[in-house]
């Protein structure tokens, strides 16, 4: 009994100085917490978010695309086919780094141009598909007003979605990506169609799967008149009028056709790819075309156009 006697008066006297040492020690946990959370806070503060996808420009050719953010890859890849080494080709790939190659490329909307650049490196990748030895140059990628030249290896991607995916040698330009990042936009909202340079008073339905453009004046190169689509692929012209009864003419190419049920029926519809937005910050979007000339709305924004990019707030 004398000796926890003795023992108690001890721990009750070291009592306030474990809780004191555990204060600071706490605090200064805090301290850095927080310091560390300002320091993240303000290194995402100077960068610019980027969505998935982004419409990014290939200059100088002014070619744009609906390009892809690929955090996976290094290098920024770009659909390349009819690839020609100027002067001549060497048996062995690495032989021509310093030589000029000519491609031709295409964006989403059929748009093609012949380009020239420097050979830089070669690049063998590995994916699902195998492995391929591909060129790479460097060439200039405009974003909202910026540039960057990046290196970009060349492939065909016929078969793929998206034309041009971007690597990490251009996000570390300057670069974050929020693949959940949304903008609000109420039931109506101006949009413009950037291949005609009009403006519509749209209406936002997010009861339509696809959006859908007034047009009329119709017509497609060597068009089969049985089997519409049998014309996937060919040149389509055809007029648009805004509510303001301003109009335009777009020639594009026939993207696909569309089946749509409705109140008025069924109908097969031509669809075609267009980029759609407020303006400077319009995305490629498919839009199936119908005469809407007794309809309140010329362009109507389905949830094609709205899925990942907004939420619809119907009391903005």
């Amino acid at each position: 009994m004398s000796e926890l006697s003795n023992t108690l008066p001890k721990c009750i006297s070291l009592g306030p100085i474990f809780f004191v040492i555990g204060l600071v020690m706490f605090k200064s946990v805090l301290i850095s917490t927080v310091l560390f959370a300002f320091s993240f806070v303000s290194l995402a503060g100077d960068k610019v978010i980027l969505r998935q996808s982004e419409m990014m420009t290939i200059e100088p050719k002014g070619l744009s695309y609906h390009a892809r953010m690929d955090t996976g890859a290094e290098n920024s890849s770009l659909h390349a086919t009819e690839l020609e080494i100027i002067g001549g080709s060497a048996k062995k790939m690495k032989k021509n780094i310093g030589k000029t190659i000519a491609f031709t490329t295409e964006n989403e909307q059929g748009e093609k141009k012949r380009m020239e650049a420097k050979i830089v490196d070669t690049s063998t990748v590995s994916n699902s598909q195998g492995t391929e030895t591909r060129y790479i140059v460097q060439l200039p990628i405009r974003f909202e007003g910026k540039t960057h030249k990046v290196d970009v290896n060349l492939r065909d991607r016929s078969a793929m979605e998206y034309k041009l995916l971007i690597g990490r040698s251009f996000l570390k330009k300057g670069y974050v990506i929020d693949v959940s990042k949304k903008k609000l936009i109420g039931e109506q909202a101006k949009i413009n169609v950037k291949e005609a340079g009009l403006v519509f008073n749209t209406r936002i339905d997010s009861g339509a799967v696809q959006t859908s453009l007034h047009a009329i004046d119709i017509h497609i190169e060597d068009e089969d008149k049985v089997n519409m689509k049998n014309n996937i692929g060919k040149k389509i012209t055809f007029t648009t009028v805004n509510e303001k009864n301003k109009r335009k003419t777009i020639k594009t190419y026939v993207y696909g056709t569309s089946y749509i049920r409705n109140a008025q029926g069924d109908e097969t519809r031509y669809t075609v790819m267009l980029n759609l937005g407020q303006k400077g910050s319009e995305h490629l979007v498919r839009v199936n075309l119908r005469d809407r000339t007794k309809m309140g709305y010329k362009l109507l924004i389905g949830r094609n156009w709205l899925q990942g990019r907004y939420l619809v707030d119907v009391t903005k």
